[in-house]
């Protein structure tokens, strides 16, 4: 038996279908763990999207940005429905949409396995958060996301504020900087707050930002976070980190680590011959 985490997928399946052949991958006695963004810009978002809901029995997805940005599309008008790229409108046209948009709203923010020692996060984790803490607040968004009254969620969670995370936020500002934090987080300071146009790898940053995992005085967890979102950090294995977002989607490699076993293993595909490097 072996657990895989997989990076952002982004609609690229035929790398996802030869990753899984790599893997040797037996559905009856492995398990997957995919960290996010399953859709958008590849191209086969559908095809992804019904190969991973096919093996949800024996894998678990965090959400993404991409992902939650489909949610929000699928309960739009038709007229603004249409607008959307070819790749998604093809989901959203699917005679299997309601199918997939529902399984995918009942996923996850945040994935913690004790015996296995990993967490599995899309972007990652306030400074100021424990464990404890994080799994809770992902349980919140999660239920919203789940309950009658997520339509009224999906509607306004995006936004650049809040930027950090306060405990004394409530409602609509406390789910959305915490979907801030879990999907779209990669530089911040050292209160936490986000920048969230600093997209490029560590060292190309404004002075007093620092990667999310390397805060000074952040809380001190003793994980091993399994995480990806950040395409321009790529392959990243240190300080309780492992990045798996190696940019498939645009001319990289679509990479797995495996998680049992003495010591974290990386396995990667090429990206298809036509993806265009960044």
């Amino acid at each position: 038996m072996a657990t895989y985490a997989v990076g952002d997928v982004q609609g690229c399946y035929p790398e996802l279908q030869r990753l899984l052949e790599r893997l040797h991958f037996d559905p009856a006695s492995d398990r997957l763990w995919f960290c996010g963004d399953l859709v958008n810009r590849g191209g086969e978002s559908l095809e992804v999207l019904r190969l991973i809901h096919g093996l949800r029995d024996s894998s678990v997805v965090t959400l993404g940005n991409h992902d939650l940005s489909l949610l929000a599309i699928a309960i739009r008008e038709p007229e603004a429905r249409a607008r959307t790229n070819p790749d998604l409108r093809r989901v959203l046209e699917a005679e299997d949409a309601a199918t997939l948009i529902d399984w995918l709203r009942s996923q996850s923010l945040l994935h913690h396995d004790d015996a296995l020692g990993f967490t599995l996060v899309h972007a990652g984790l306030a400074p100021s958060w424990t464990l404890k803490q994080a799994l809770h607040i992902a349980h919140e968004v999660e239920r919203a996301l789940r309950g009658p009254g997520h339509h009224a969620l999906l509607q306004r969670m995006f936004g650049n504020r809040p930027a950090h995370w306060s405990s004394r936020l409530h409602g609509l500002d406390r789910l959305r900087a915490a979907i801030n934090i879990f999907t779209r987080m990669r530089f911040c300071d050292v209160h936490g707050r986000i920048d969230f146009d600093a997209k490029g790898p560590p060292g190309s940053q404004k002075p007093g930002l620092y990667p999310w995992f390397e805060v000074p005085g952040m809380k001190q967890r003793n994980l091993r976070i399994v995480c990806g979102h950040w395409s321009a950090l790529g392959r990243f294995d240190g300080l309780g980190i492992h990045a798996l977002d190696t940019g498939c989607v645009w001319g990289g490699k679509l990479t797995a680590l495996r998680l049992d076993g003495d010591a974290p293993q990386f396995i990667a595909v090429d990206a298809e011959p036509h993806r265009t490097r960044k």
